[in-house]
């Protein structure tokens, strides 16, 4: 039996949850969840049984009983096309949220261990109605692990736990067993965002992917690791500054095979 990986993330939960949040995790949270156990099949977790057309394509309401789900107002009826994006570390769920927004034609998975966080999220998806959304409340190697081959096209790492100490590195989550798993799900031209406030970890980040013959980075110019990728919606913890440095981001893409 194959030890499981270090923690690479601290706390679980905080403070109490308000009862809206509960609430949330109670009835919304199951209708979005991935399951479980098994081979996560990315087109089975998003069901389409009609074509949309026109404006708002991915957001139709349908009724519960056509897409085999128990009755919810927000009953998930993404429609498919647009790529498939996983967001490792979803905090408070407002990048994740706005993208879906942003890009009803697209597929979000979002992990999170952080109960407060994931119960964060569900209120964003509730006002929001974003109904191209699933969630996985636990470690995102374990769903990382399920994927199929090549089956993501875009992998967000907005502000990991950056855990500054030298003999702490080993819980970062960006390590080579991780890379190895992204090069698995990721198709041929997929990209990985990440984004730190630590000057170590971004050169930590930056030594294990260029070292990686399976991806390249993006970059060309200074700018392009000062700067936000177009498009990037700030978060929560990115205002607080609580790192060590400006933000720095950066790109890589997963080369051909």
């Amino acid at each position: 039996m194959s030890e499981r990986p270090l923690r690479s993330y601290g706390r679980i939960k905080a403070r109490a949850l308000k009862p809206r949040q509960a609430g949330l995790l109670e009835t919304l949270l199951p209708h979005l969840a991935v399951p479980a156990e098994g081979t996560i099949e990315v087109d089975a977790l998003f069901p389409s049984p009609w074509r949309g057309e026109g404006p708002g394509v991915g957001v139709t309401n349908v009724r519960a009983s056509t897409i085999g789900v128990s009755p919810h107002p927000l009953t998930p009826s993404p429609c498919r096309g647009g790529g498939t994006a996983l967001e490792i570390g979803f905090g408070g769920g407002e990048h994740l949220v706005a993208q879906a927004v942003a890009h009803p034609e697209a597929r979000f998975i979002g992990v999170e261990p952080f109960v407060n966080g994931v119960a964060s999220c569900l209120r964003h998806i509730e006002d929001s109605g974003a109904t191209n959304i699933r969630l996985h409340m636990g470690d995102a190697r374990d769903v990382i692990a399920r994927l199929p081959e090549a089956s993501l096209d875009l992998v967000y790492i907005l502000f990991p736990d950056p855990w500054p100490k030298a003999r702490h590195h080993k819980r970062r989550l960006i390590q080579p067993e991780l890379l190895d798993a992204l090069a698995r799900v990721l198709k041929p031209g997929g990209e990985v965002r990440f984004a730190t406030d630590w000057a170590n970890y971004a050169e930590w980040t930056l030594w294990l992917f260029t070292r990686d013959a399976r991806f390249a980075w993006l970059a060309e110019r200074a700018d392009d690791w000062r700067k936000p990728w177009p498009g990037h919606v700030t978060t929560r913890y990115e205002t607080k500054k609580l790192g060590d440095c400006a933000p720095v981001w950066l790109r890589f893409v997963r080369l051909s095979r």
